[in-house]
């Protein structure tokens, strides 16, 4: 069996950061790792509930809306695939910077966080979230496209 693209990368050297995971036509998947695979504890799922609520929310709101295919978590915890299409490298990490940023600060409810809206409503983690966000505005503090290419 063939295996997809994202078991060929070696976690071992993957750290905190955005990365390039693939290119589908005009369709980029975004990796956006919070956490070193296989070293730091990972997210529990309140927070990366809640990070997946308000960063969807946000980017999806921001005027690269259109551009805007896809956001979630990892199955593994340690980061979220962001799908965009047609929109440049900079701009996406401009969007994925301000997401993060909003985040960090976010007050009130967490949109999407009531039983009509959301299959496990009661899963959130706001103050997680928060660290989440502010933890990725600093390493994200001067990335660029460069900087989108897997650790070799």
């Amino acid at each position: 069996m063939k295996r997809i693209a994202s078991f060929q990368i070696d976690h071992n050297k993957l750290t905190c950061g955005m990365y390039v995971s693939r290119v589908d036509g005009d369709i980029v998947t975004y990796d956006i790792r919070t956490r070193r695979p296989n070293v730091e504890t990972v997210m529990d799922t309140g927070t990366a509930h809640t990070v997946e609520h308000l960063f969807a929310t946000l980017a999806r709101n921001a005027k690269e809306a259109d551009h805007v295919i896809y956001f979630g978590p990892m199955g593994c915890r340690t980061g979220f695939y962001l799908l965009l299409r047609d929109l440049s490298h900079t701009d996406a990490i401009a969007l994925v910077k301000a997401c993060f940023a909003q985040i960090a600060s976010w007050q009130g409810d967490i949109p999407g966080a009531s039983p009509v809206e959301c299959g496990n409503y009661s899963d959130q983690n706001l103050e997680g979230a928060r660290a989440e966000g502010e933890k990725m505005c600093r390493v994200l503090e001067g990335w660029q496209e460069e900087s989108l290419t897997y650790p070799a």
